[in-house]
């Protein structure tokens, strides 16, 4: 067996974030202060990610991303700028984290929902045009669940829009959405994109399950909602085109927001989301075990087994191990591995070092082209 695979997941991948240089952090603050304008960020955001992809082609990575160097958060940079939905102050976060916490902000739904002249887009075009053809150029975006989990789910004082008469009207306008992302996208030249996802994250929770129920909230039933507009987003699918889902449980300045392993949510998104592979978080015992994955199909399961909130090397030995301990669920073509997430899913970042995040990128190689 070979490393060698002709499109993604890749055998060695990764989630997508890197940390932000100080030269991206210094013309953020400068275009926010009013001392330097769009065309001047865009530029050195430019430059920036250049740099970032020669580091990445140079650690030897199949797929690269632009390290999402544009945005301030993973999530929210996206769902704003979707029609209908508005940019909100908030009194905090929408989910507790268990130490530091994110600037609160948030979004609503405040019009019809529709993806239009999205500025995302374009920042693709660009990014792929840096790339060359020299990788895959990887998208990342956050899944539809995110826009229904932090409007209506999250949200306890959530009222049906004026706008809509149903919630099932909103997860239709949400499919049609992200169907339309999808293929402009693809039509800007992408062949790989991946859904970024905690609701699910959630959903493995104990506590925030039985909080959730409290609230008369059925998450199954919510859960079986979000595999239905998923896959109806996938429905006309380009077959050259690869779409992925990543599953977490907060990342944010090395903390986390959830904790539970996979089982409760894997016999609904498993079995069921028609998604070419799954990113898994696997890197601690809040994951839980590998049982639920006999739940996979045929998607490709990318194991998150190397930490990217701490700068702790872990030990090839360790890792081989529990590879071959999923392969007792999944047969090992189906795997590959990953940072359990991205380095700096806020523009904030863990808390390691530039050096760190290249060594767990290492280390991931140097164990695929053991193991494959």
């Amino acid at each position: 067996m070979s490393t060698a695979i002709e499109k993604g997941p890749f055998r060695y991948d990764i989630v997508g974030s890197f940390l932000r240089t100080p030269e991206i952090k210094e013309a953020r603050q400068a275009f926010e202060a009013g001392t330097l304008d769009k065309a001047g960020l865009r530029k050195v955001e430019n430059e920036e990610i250049a740099k970032l992809v020669d580091k990445e082609l140079a650690v030897g990575l199949k797929a690269v991303t632009d390290g999402e160097y544009r945005r301030s958060f993973w999530h929210l940079d996206f769902l704003e700028n979707l029609k209908g939905i508005t940019h909100v102050k908030a009194d905090a976060w929408s989910v507790k984290f268990k130490s530091h916490q994110p600037k609160a902000v948030t979004i609503e739904i405040t019009d019809t929902i529709d993806f239009e002249d999205h500025p995302f887009v374009e920042d693709f075009k660009e990014f792929n045009a840096i790339v060359n053809n020299r990788a895959v150029a990887k998208m990342t975006i956050p899944s539809p669940s995110m826009l229904h989990l932090i409007c209506c789910v999250r949200n306890e004082h959530f009222t049906l829009p004026a706008c809509y008469n149903s919630e099932d009207e909103i997860f239709e306008d949400i499919a049609k959405a992200y169907k339309k992302a999808l293929h402009a996208f693809y039509d800007a030249g992408c062949r790989y994109l991946q859904l970024d996802d905690t609701s699910w994250g959630e959903f493995c929770d104990a506590e925030k399950r039985k909080a959730y129920a409290a609230r008369g909230i059925d998450v199954d039933k919510v859960g079986q909602k979000y595999v239905e507009v998923i896959n109806k987003v996938l429905e006309d699918k380009p077959a050259d085109l690869t779409v992925t889902m990543h599953i977490c449980r907060g990342n944010f300045r090395s903390t986390w927001f959830s904790s539970g392993g996979y089982d409760p949510i894997a016999p609904i998104l498993f079995a069921h989301c028609k998604v070419d592979g799954f990113f898994l978080e696997y890197d601690s015992d809040r994951a839980g075990g590998f049982t639920p994955l006999r739940h996979i199909k045929d998607q490709k399961v990318v194991l998150g087994l190397v930490t990217s909130k701490f700068a702790d090397l872990e030990k090839e030995e360790d890792i081989i191990e529990r590879i071959n301990e999923a392969t007792l669920y999944v047969p090992k073509e189906q795997l590959c591995i990953s940072p359990q997430c991205g380095f700096a899913s806020t523009e904030e970042g863990n808390a390691i070092t530039d050096e760190d995040q290249w060594k767990k990128l290492s280390l991931l190689k140097s164990i695929a082209e053991k193991v494959w």
